[in-house]
């Protein structure tokens, strides 16, 4: 699945793992988009594609927004990505 097969909706940098109090989320990512503060709530349920050096491909999905201040959204990656993925770019497909 590749973005000529949907639609691109918007592009995105994975900035951190989800955590909270004494945990950290491992399969989900917070993903700061690049895209106005109008347009992350429709972001959520779109599907999402991170790529590494290697060509691994990991799809998840959008699954709530973080911060409509920061264009910030919650993914959920399967399987999980790797700390080397901090950073990559996600492509987010409708």
């Amino acid at each position: 699945m590749t973005a000529s097969d949907h639609h691109l909706k918007a592009v995105g940098a994975i900035v951190s793992y989800r955590r909270g109090g004494a945990r950290q989320y491992n399969d989900h990512v917070i993903v700061k988009v690049f895209i106005g503060r109008e347009g992350v709530g429709s972001l959520v349920g779109a599907r999402a594609i991170a790529t590494d050096d290697c060509g691994n491909m990991y799809r998840g999905r959008v699954l709530k927004v973080h911060s409509y201040r920061n264009s910030t959204v919650v993914v959920k990656f399967r399987p999980n990505i790797p700390g080397q993925l901090l950073g990559a770019s996600v492509e987010f497909l409708k």
